[in-house]
């Protein structure tokens, strides 16, 4: 372990000398506890200086934390839902706060990388990360999630399997294959947000955020859930 500022190119540098990839977690998790400036120059600086540290330093692979928030709806001050289940990484970024931005900013920070240097860079949109959660659909505005969650374990996987793939520019669902809900999620879709357009069938307790895709190009397989 080697403390380190993050912000600071040359230092993340010195750190990552030798190293043959990079994960990337070092970010502020929310706009609530900094103020707007703070959260959103800590997060894409932090992120850049990352990026532009393996450039310089020829390091080819680089998985990063951008976040489910980037689609807009987890910290939105006028909360709204996705504007379609199960939300897949086209889903448009709609956002109306500095932490869901700094995540499409620095989506597109990697992409640059990934364009620029022929880098293979994942972005990773995790979704709550928890290790014990208790379900309850109504509480704190989790209907605008859609109820999704991952477990720490199944995000530390998920890490791992993005940089054991080379794709060039990606951005991935991470979340658990079950919602926090007690309540099947398309009986929870009609009854709670009915606004939200129904793609596909979704069985049982199953996500509202499609993970297909980290399952087809990484092999992704969540294990964990609080229901056991």
């Amino acid at each position: 372990y080697v403390q380190t500022d993050l912000s600071d190119i040359g230092q993340v540098a010195g750190v990552m000398a030798a190293c043959g990839a990079v994960i990337h977690l070092g970010a502020i998790p929310n706009p609530y506890d900094h103020p707007d400036e703070v959260v959103f120059s800590n997060n894409v600086i932090n992120t850049f200086a990352v990026f532009q540290a393996a450039s310089l330093l020829g390091v080819k692979n680089v998985t990063f934390a951008s976040s489910g928030s980037a689609y807009g709806t987890a910290y939105a001050p006028i909360p709204f839902p996705p504007l379609w289940a199960p939300v897949t990484e086209d889903h448009p970024l709609l956002n109306h706060d500095v932490y869901g931005l700094s995540k499409e900013v620095d989506e597109r920070t990697g992409e640059m990388f990934s364009r620029r240097d022929r880098m293979s860079v994942k972005a990773m949109r995790f979704h709550w990360v928890a290790r014990v959660i208790a379900g309850n659909p109504y509480h704190d505005n989790l209907w605008r999630l859609l109820w999704g969650y991952v477990d720490i374990r199944d995000a530390a996987v998920s890490c791992r399997l993005a940089l054991e793939s080379s794709v060039s520019f990606e951005a991935f669902n991470i979340t658990a294959a079950d919602t926090l809900a007690s309540i099947p999620t398309m009986e929870l879709l009609e009854q709670i947000v009915p606004e939200v357009e129904r793609r596909e069938e979704i069985e049982g307790f199953g996500t509202a955020f499609s993970i297909e895709k980290a399952r087809n190009l990484l092999g992704y397989d969540p294990r964990w859930s609080w229901r056991d």
